[in-house]
């Protein structure tokens, strides 16, 4: 596990054997994830001491035998619940993964997804605790089938489709609009009145509405944006320094701190967690 400061510490990766799916250990004191999404599902297991997280409009607080469950693209933070701080294990599953499983064990229909975002569940902290243990010990087997049964678990107990997502608030279109000109110009974005000017809507109006639409400012979601974007040139071997350029940071210091924030990891430790899996999958094709 990687250390850090103040007694924290983590390690984030991903295990060749387990394709689908990254892993997060980690304690936590004074850390401090700022408004953000995933692309996945979060299986978060707390261990020891309390975790809490904003998530849709209320403050959860999660202790030990409990969970923090995330559905993708749902924006979240996360903080200590006591001056002690948490620890937790972490599983990060993707959708596809999570539909096979919905598919074969339940009867959802449509998006599976989490109906609740914490839940006191130690038979299901044991499976996701199993799942780190068993990929350390190089045991494919039963991480797989720990993952399975904790999935097709909780999806039974705490399953649903998730809804579609209809928009029926003025001016959606434009909002999409702006969230598009976001993506394409992430280096080098306008500011919000040149942004709101473009789109022919007043700053506030389309401050409003954004917030409303995706959960959160413009500003935070480009943050989160260069983040999800700089994982995938980080995996794709880009350098830190560089790729922080690339998605619009001043410098790698400033990749650093956001990409600590919402990933809870350095983007060198992140690589460094995720390299032995792609350099497998490069020695498969070869």
């Amino acid at each position: 596990m990687g250390r850090m400061t103040n007694g924290e510490s983590a390690h984030y990766w991903q295990s060749p054997r387990l394709p689908g799916v990254d892993l997060l250990r980690a304690r936590y004191i004074r850390k401090t994830f700022s408004r953000h999404t995933h692309g996945t599902y979060v299986i978060a297991a707390i261990v020891e001491g309390v975790e809490a997280f904003h998530h849709g409009g209320g403050v959860h607080r999660v202790g030990p035998g409990g969970l923090a469950l995330i559905n993708p693209d749902t924006t979240h933070t996360g903080h200590a619940g006591i001056p002690e701080g948490w620890r937790y294990e972490v599983l990060y599953p993707d959708p596809a993964l999570v539909s096979r499983i919905a598919a074969e064990t339940t009867s959802i229909r449509g998006t599976p997804g989490f109906a609740v975002p914490a839940a006191h569940d130690p038979a299901s902290v044991r499976h996701v605790r199993a799942v780190h243990r068993a990929l350390e010990e190089g045991n494919a087997l039963a991480a797989d089938s720990h993952l399975h049964a904790l999935v097709a678990r909780l999806l039974r107990l705490h399953g649903r489709p998730l809804p579609e997502r209809t928009v029926r608030m003025a001016g959606a279109r434009g909002t999409a609009r702006a969230r598009a000109i976001l993506e394409e110009r992430m280096a080098d974005p306008p500011s919000l009145e040149a942004l709101a000017a473009e789109l022919g809507t007043g700053p506030f109006a389309l401050l409003r509405a954004f917030r409303q639409m995706y959960g959160m400012p413009p500003h935070a979601w480009l943050t989160d944006a260069r983040v999800h974007r700089a994982r995938a040139l980080l995996d794709a071997g880009m350098p830190p320094a560089r790729t922080a350029v690339a998605v619009g940071f001043t410098d790698q210091a400033h990749l650093t701190r956001h990409f600590g924030r919402i990933v809870g990891v350095p983007p060198g430790a992140y690589q460094r967690g995720r390299a032995r899996m792609y350099k497998t999958r490069e020695r498969s094709a070869s």
